[in-house]
């Protein structure tokens, strides 16, 4: 299948990679009565549990807007309306930004393809960080790759793509520590290998529209 993915990035704002959710909370708070895609809330406040199709990013210290599918529209229509950003209260002009619309296709593949983490991968949540944290070395790679491969698949289902095919991976990972919404957790640096056709710049893992998780093909 393919799908379309639109890139807005901000070359001239210099953010840190812990501001992705501000550009969210911004962006989904401007733009709120476009659609629920920008911010994953409908209308009566519940949320929106699906793989998020606009993420937000932070890039080498450049703010980045990743669209998919519909996602990918909605920025193209929003780009021209597009003027500042608000950060901490600090308005901040937007003196120039580039966008890039392109179609990927999606497909079952025999290729083995590297992809590295451009922004930390937070692959545990409460019951498999137990999990982990008591397991063996073995016991934990068996883990991680079993909790990527079900990231893989769940950006699959959310772009409505369905493969028969075993998602084969290898990791290549360093344990790192970061905060989430005032709290210490354990998330991941480093590269894996596997048989999926995956574009740049998409998240995997949890917290995927606050920047958490982006990847890039080596």
């Amino acid at each position: 299948m393919q799908i379309t993915q639109t890139i807005i990035k901000f070359p001239e704002i210099n953010l840190q990679t812990r501001d992705a959710h501000k550009l969210r909370g911004y962006f989904g708070n401007v733009f709120k009565e476009h659609s629920p895609l920008l911010h994953n809330h409908f209308e009566d406040g519940k949320n929106r549990y699906a793989y998020p199709l606009v993420q937000y990013k932070v890039i080498k210290n450049i703010p980045v807007l990743i669209g998919l599918s519909d996602g990918a529209k909605l920025l193209i229509d929003l780009f021209l309306k597009i003027k500042k950003i608000d950060i901490n209260g600090k308005n901040i002009e937007i003196l120039s930004k580039n966008i890039e619309s392109k179609t990927i296709k999606i497909t079952e593949t025999d290729e083995l393809f590297e992809y590295r983490f451009e922004t930390l991968w937070m692959a545990l949540n409460e019951n498999n960080y137990k999990k982990f944290l008591n397991g063996s070395r073995e016991e934990k790679d068996k883990l991680l790759k079993t909790i990527l491969t079900g990231n893989i698949l769940s950006f699959y289902k959310g772009i409505g793509f369905w493969t028969g095919q075993k998602i084969l991976v290898k990791l290549k990972l360093m344990e790192k520590s970061t905060k989430f919404k005032d709290q210490n957790m354990v998330a991941f640096s480093g590269t894996f290998i596997c048989n999926a056709v995956l574009p740049d710049y998409i998240g995997i893992g949890k917290a995927v529209s606050r920047g958490f998780g982006t990847i890039m093909r080596c």
